[in-house]
Parts: structure tokens; sequence; C-alpha cells
């Protein structure tokens, strides 16, 4: 019997091009003013599930994220590379979550969901870095856990065997499923988009997509049912208005700064010990260590 594994999966501004209008007033990310790009270590946990769908026979791979309507385009860019289905979350009470308000909201959905013997999910978002959001809904899901996962090996008699990196090593651990896994991003990468797939699914698209579309297109999805990816708002997942976006977010974002290095910022030293013991004594003195 094949397994089904629910990746988490985030769309993210793309932190490379941070600029004067990445902050809005409220101490949220401006997400308009930046391209948005799949978040990269969760490609990293897409790989992950892809590689114990071709392992075990049978199993589905659903993706969930969070986000406004063009989020679609990370479940479509998981379809395009081995996954089943996906479904967004999307809902202007949603905007501005935090990290308390996001697990929340993905909780409840996978509440809904119901049935799932793996959620997989990278280790962190870039534009946050908190690895905060996969614990979370672990713990509000009341399940068991393990971070830093590097290597999924298999999932067998009840229990999931996996390779963590740490930063001084690794470990093989064991945990009874269902488990929550976050990916780290020294994981294998991602496979790339299959032509079969890109041609399959290159016309799936939400309901709201679909409302531009002409009416011959809208045939095509009805007599294609898996070109439909479902849209869940906050009544949909049964949740408390007051636990989301604002209002269920003590995060708040002071400022953001895109900060570049310089050459001048940078120096060379000869690789005898009188230069690098200077460095040392340096680097103490103004508390860069020590």
């Amino acid at each position: 019997m094949g397994l089904k594994i629910i990746v988490l999966a985030k769309q993210v501004p793309d932190t490379r091009n941070v600029g004067k209008d990445a902050m809005k007033a409220d101490g949220t990310v401006n997400r308009a003013a930046l391209p948005a790009i799949f978040n990269p270590e969760d490609l990293n946990a897409l790989e992950q599930a892809l590689r114990l769908k071709d392992k075990y026979p049978g199993t589905t791979v659903t993706l969930l994220t969070m986000g406004p309507g063009r989020a679609a385009d990370v479940i479509r860019e998981g379809l395009f590379r081995g996954a089943d289905d996906g479904i967004l979350l999307t809902d202007r009470a949603f905007a501005g979550s935090d990290t308390l308000a996001t697990s929340y909201a993905i909780s409840c959905a996978i509440r809904k969901i119901a049935k799932y013997d793996l959620i997989i999910a990278g280790r962190q978002a870039i534009d946050g870095d908190t690895a905060q959001v996969g614990p979370q809904v672990a713990e509000k899901l009341g399940i068991p856990q393990v971070t830093y996962g590097e290597e999924i090996f298999s999932v067998e008699k009840g229990k999931v065997s996996m390779k963590r990196r740490l930063e001084r090593g690794v470990e093989t651990v064991e945990c009874p499923v269902p488990a929550v896994v976050t990916i780290n991003s020294s994981a294998s990468s991602c496979r790339p988009r299959n032509a079969r797939l890109v041609q399959k699914y290159k016309h799936a698209q939400t309901i709201t997509e679909r409302q531009n579309q002409a009416e011959d297109y809208i045939d095509l999805t009805n007599d294609r049912p898996y070109l439909n990816i479902p849209e869940w708002s906050v009544n949909d997942i049964e949740s408390d208005l007051q636990m989301l976006g604002l209002s269920g977010s003590p995060t708040k974002v002071k400022q953001i700064e895109n900060v570049v290095f310089q050459a001048k910022e940078s120096r060379k030293i000869q690789a005898n010990d009188q230069e690098i013991e200077d460095l040392v004594k340096e680097l103490i003195a103004n508390h860069t260590i020590g």
C-alpha cells in the first residue's frame, strides 16, 4: 500500500532583489514588489517526497501552499515535477500572517485533508529564515517531528527512517508516523520538470484563474478534473478568524534591509602564522568572535 504525503510549499519573494519598496507601512512584506519563486528548501522537500513515491507504488504527493492567487504557480511547478495534486489556501483573512498564524491555518487544512502518513516541508523559507512553521504545525497537530532532515530512507512498519544533517555531523533516526519532517538545503536537489507532465498540467488552474478563460477552456477543465486546483478559504478549513492574519500574528517586522558586501569590506592575508594570529586577535577585540 502506498503512502499519503503532504508537502508544505511556499511561494516566496526573491530575496536577491530586495529594494526600498520591500516592506509595507504595516510591517508586512510587500510581495507584489518582488519577483516570486518556489522556496528553495521546499523543493528539496518535494524531491524527498517524490523519491518515496518512486519507491512505494501507490504513493500520492499533495502540495499544500498558502498565499495570494499567484501562489498557484507553486502547485503547477510541483505538478510538473511529479506531485499528484495540490491545494491553495487563499483568503484576504490570511494576509499578514506570521509563523504562528500560518501554522495554525496549515494545521486546520491538514485536519480537513485528514488522511496522511508524512508531512514534509523545507527547513525554512528564505523570506523569514525562522524555521518555525514545520515544527509549529507538528505541535498543533500533536504528532512527532524530525527536523534538519537530509535523506529519507524508508517508511515501513509504522516508522520513518532518515538521516539528519546537524552542525557537527550526521545522525540516523527513526520516528513513528504520522510525522512532520523538515528538510535542509543540503538534501538532494529537486528533479527538473518532466516534459510529459508539463503538457498534462500546463492548463491546471484555480477557479479564480478560470474566471477569465474562454468557454472552450471551461469545457476542457470540466472534462479533465485533474486540471482543477482547489482553493480553500477560511470557512473551508473551519478556522478561527481571530487566529489568522495580522490579528493572529504577534510577530511584527520592524525593518527590511538589503546587505551587499563590497570589495573594500574584505581583506586578504598571507598563509603564515603571524598574519593569522593578528587576524584572530582583531576579531576577538571587536567581538566578531569570542
